[in-house]
């Protein structure tokens, strides 16, 4: 009986290996059938790097004003017609003045691993420096590398991953300018925020140059934006002119400066064209778009793996323009020289 069932339950193992082959009707080497599954995964290959491809881009600006505007818009642009609208996105976000905000927004760059960080003025780039020592850094707007990182013996290039480009304007030039547009003055009063190393520098290099051209200068520090209009206030009542760096706090509290200065009759020199248009008679001033757009094409640089970020030194606009603000100017009787541009 027990090898009757053996060899039944043999005869059914056979009949199902036999069912087996002849419901498998597909040849291993059916060339057709290899193309339709190599072409579908061509297809998914395909639509990864596609994905991979498109760069994502961190844009963090400290506060609204026309400068940095400007300078984030021409990053923008700079890098969309390098790469293609299509492969790269933006999260912009602005710190609305604040440095510690900066450091919220960078560090949320870093957890979602983005590209590139772009860094619009100093407490941006001091946040992002802090905050990762691999995803490559460009800053803007920046006065001087040197001082907003706190590199000693600077020398142009920054190295690790940070480079960018700095709207530095020769300094001595718009010192002189006070000099030129208001020759009675005997004190000149610099106008900052104390908050910002890259103004403290600035007055640093006006404030000699003005002594050593017989000048009394006195310092006016205001330490935020609430400070701003008692700050302004002296400073007029006590000067005959006032200097005023490119100084984000005092950029985005222009209409309050001028209200205050104006009616007192005292001039301001400014350090950039946004500050002059707001309160000030005259600048010697850089193009912060032009500065944003020589950003971008760094970033796209390094992006398509055409630079290392650790050789690249910091540039500059080397074509700063005399400007001058015809209402103000005409407001206070300023004789502005026929080789100042008017303010757009």
């Amino acid at each position: 009986m027990k090898k009757f069932v053996s060899l039944f339950l043999c005869a059914l193992l056979c009949m199902s290996l036999l069912a087996g082959c002849a419901n498998d009707t597909t040849d291993p080497t059916d060339a057709s059938v290899n193309d339709a599954t190599n072409a579908a995964t061509a297809g998914d290959a395909a639509a990864d790097p596609a994905e991979n491809d498109k760069f994502v881009v961190g844009i963090c600006q400290l506060v609204t004003h026309d400068a940095l505007d400007a300078a984030t818009q021409g990053f923008k642009d700079a890098l969309i017609a390098e790469l293609g609208e299509e492969n790269v996105e933006f999260i912009e976000q602005n710190a609305a003045g604040e440095a510690n905000t900066c450091v919220t927004i960078v560090n949320d760059f870093v957890s979602k691993e983005v590209d590139l960080i772009m860094a619009n003025a100093t407490a941006a780039l001091q946040a992002a420096a802090n905050a990762t020592l691999d995803i490559p850094i460009l800053g803007t707007s920046i006065t001087e590398y040197g001082v907003a990182l706190e590199i000693a013996d600077f020398n142009g290039t920054v190295g690790g991953n940070i480079s960018g480009t700095s709207d530095l304007a020769p300094l001595d030039e718009q010192a002189q300018m006070v000099i030129d547009l208001v020759p009675d003055a005997q004190t000149v009063g610099l106008l900052y925020c104390s908050a910002e190393p890259n103004s403290e520098y600035q007055v640093k290099v006006v404030r000699e140059y003005l002594e050593n051209a017989g000048l009394t200068v006195e310092d006016f520090a205001f330490s935020a934006s609430s400070d701003v209009a008692q700050v302004a206030e002296a400073a007029a009542a006590a000067c005959d002119a006032l200097y005023i760096p490119t100084d984000n706090t005092a950029a985005s509290c222009t209409e309050t400066i001028n209200n205050v200065v104006l009616p007192t009759g005292t001039p301001i020199i400014a350090g950039e064209a946004g500050i002059c248009g707001g309160c000030g008679i005259a600048t010697l001033s850089i193009s912060y778009y032009e500065l944003g757009k020589t950003t971008g094409a760094m970033a796209a640089k390094i992006l398509k793996g055409e630079a290392d970020i650790a050789e690249m030194p910091i540039e500059y606009d080397n074509n700063p323009v005399k400007k001058y603000n015809a209402v103000n100017c005409a407001e206070l009787n300023i004789a502005v020289p026929e080789d100042y541009e008017p303010l757009a």
